[in-house]
């Protein structure tokens, strides 16, 4: 995440935890970097299909 998003809000180490939450698993890190990973990567394209969300709630905080 770059520094002006930062500033805005968002951290990614948020963003990887409830995206990897939605694949059995977990994530964190810094607001500007972070990493997840999950047990059912079956899941994966559900998982991503809910960032733009976790996006748009961090860039309202």
């Amino acid at each position: 995440v770059t520094p002006d998003l930062v500033e805005r809000g968002l951290h990614a180490g948020n963003i990887a935890r409830d995206t990897a939450k939605v694949m059995g698993g977990g994530g964190g890190g810094r607001p500007e970097m972070a990493q997840a990973g999950g047990k059912q990567p079956e899941k994966v394209d559900e998982a991503l299909n809910g960032v733009p969300a976790l996006v748009r709630q961090g860039l309202s905080r």
